[in-house]
């Protein structure tokens, strides 16, 4: 089974205007034309569930509140999250999912080799990494723009688990904990739940449930077997009777 292509669609153009939002700083413009179209509500995934409609609802209530004197707010945000790292929040797959959490480690690499399948490569991964926030979601917008079949929705649903989806939750809590304003304290909310309703659009698409984060992280983090080591006696080590 595959997405109805008008969906697809849609579906595609909200992963770009997300993408958009956390590409660069705002505008005046852009929050104009954010008002104008009704942003959040005019994406073509309506929320479902509480916590979707929360992030919608706050998003919302944050673009009501947000005028051009806001602006240099937005830019300190925007610059603490994607630029500086101040707010301890990286934007790249690798510095949540790295043991030692570094920059350019395995996920990057593994992206890297999925937008080559697809014959996309990032235009300079010095300045902006395979596993960015910004590509993943650019990436997403690529994919279901040709989902024509079952193994491109599978495809695509493996990536989200196996990479957005398992670190998006982190990044989200802990720029909502730290940004400034009500609109960065919310964007990453908006994005993860955005990404959690297409999962699951996925699933129902395909007929196959959702694996577990559990389930994911386990096959992705196999457990190092530990052999325990026999003790030893020593003479006199005994506990006295």
């Amino acid at each position: 089974m595959s997405l109805p292509e008008e969906l697809a669609q849609a579906l595609a153009e909200d992963a770009e205007a997300l993408a958009a939002l956390h590409d660069r700083e705002l505008t005046a413009e852009t929050l104009a034309v954010l008002r104008e179209v009704g942003f959040p509500a005019n994406l073509g995934l309506l929320p479902a569930g509480e916590q979707s409609l929360e992030a919608w609802r706050l998003m919302a209530a944050a673009l009501a509140e947000t005028g051009a004197a806001g602006l240099d707010l937005l830019a300190a945000d925007y610059a603490a999250i994607y630029l500086t790292g101040a707010y301890g929040a990286s934007p790249c797959e690798s510095v949540w999912l790295d043991d030692d959490h570094l920059a350019c480690q395995a996920p990057m690499f593994e992206l890297r080799k999925l937008y080559a399948e697809a014959g996309l490569a990032a235009m300079d991964w010095r300045k902006r990494p395979d596993d960015h926030l910004v590509l993943q979601l650019l990436f997403i917008a690529h994919a279901l723009r040709r989902s024509g079949g079952v193994d491109e929705l599978r495809r695509l649903a493996a990536m989200l688990d196996e990479h957005l989806l398992r670190w998006l939750p982190d990044f989200a809590a802990r720029v909502a904990a730290r940004a400034e304003t009500p609109f960065f304290a919310v964007l990453g909310r908006l994005t993860f739940a955005w990404c959690e309703q297409l999962r699951d659009l996925l699933a129902e698409s395909l007929g196959e449930p959702r694996r577990t984060r559990e389930d994911i992280e386990s096959r992705l983090r196999p457990q190092r077997r530990v052999e325990a080591a026999p003790l030893a006696y020593m003479p006199g080590a005994a506990p006295s009777w």
